[in-house]
């Protein structure tokens, strides 16, 4: 009887070893393994349902920064999730990659950066700051693209939908969340901003607004 209790209570730790979380260092891997293979960025909690149990893919993801820092390849956050994306300065090696699908018209890059800064926003919101109305087309062009999504209706009369960007643009722009969009000076410095009237101005509108800028498409999307 001696022997017998003596040998369960040493089989007690191998089986007890079975239940334990890998090393971390396996964990590192795992998380970079999971990582490379996917096309798009994964949460801690995606992580977490794929590795063993007990396993800690946030401290494994803080090493795993670490180990690339410097590198040709890094580990960067976007929004909530995480990705491994080329190093920034090199991105200049991927120029030849790069194919450009379709041409956003101003309409659409404004919509879009006002969705981008004053998010969540709704359809009015964006016409009143505009001074023109939005058409269905340009709404449903950044929504296809991925870079903007609806956001929770408001809590208003009429409970409007209102919009927010995706993290598919945050990726797109390298950027960990909305608050690392670039300031007034940046977008100046660079061109992007111009000195436009005020709303409610006389004004000639661009070329490819017109059809966005008809006032007849103030009430085309989304009806309830």
């Amino acid at each position: 009887m001696t022997e017998k209790t003596e040998t369960k209570e040493a089989e007690g730790p191998e089986n007890d070893s079975l239940f334990e979380a890998p090393p971390m260092g396996e964990q590192e891997r795992m998380v970079e393994a999971i990582l490379f293979a996917s096309a798009e960025p994964i949460s801690v909690r995606e992580l977490a349902a794929r590795m063993p149990h007990g396993s800690d893919p946030a401290e494994a993801l803080v090493h795993l920064r670490k180990r690339y820092d410097g590198r040709g390849v890094n580990l960067v956050k976007v929004d909530d999730a995480w990705a491994m994306r080329t190093a920034g300065d090199l991105g200049f090696l991927m120029q030849k990659e790069t194919v450009e699908t379709r041409k956003l018209s101003r309409a659409a890059i404004e919509t879009l950066a006002i969705c981008a800064y004053h998010q969540p926003v709704t359809r009015a919101e964006i016409e009143e700051i505009r001074g023109v109305s939005v058409s269905r087309g340009t709404v449903d062009q950044l929504i296809e693209m991925e870079w903007i999504r609806f956001g929770r209706r408001r809590m208003t009369p009429g409970r409007p939908v209102t919009y927010v960007v995706t993290q598919h643009f945050l990726d797109h722009f390298g950027l960990e969340n909305a608050r690392d969009l670039p300031g007034l000076k940046e977008l100046r410095a660079a061109g992007l901003l111009d000195n436009r009237p005020p709303p409610g101005a006389d004004a000639l509108p661009d070329d490819d607004e017109d059809e966005d800028e008809s006032p007849e498409g103030q009430n085309e999307l989304f009806e309830d």
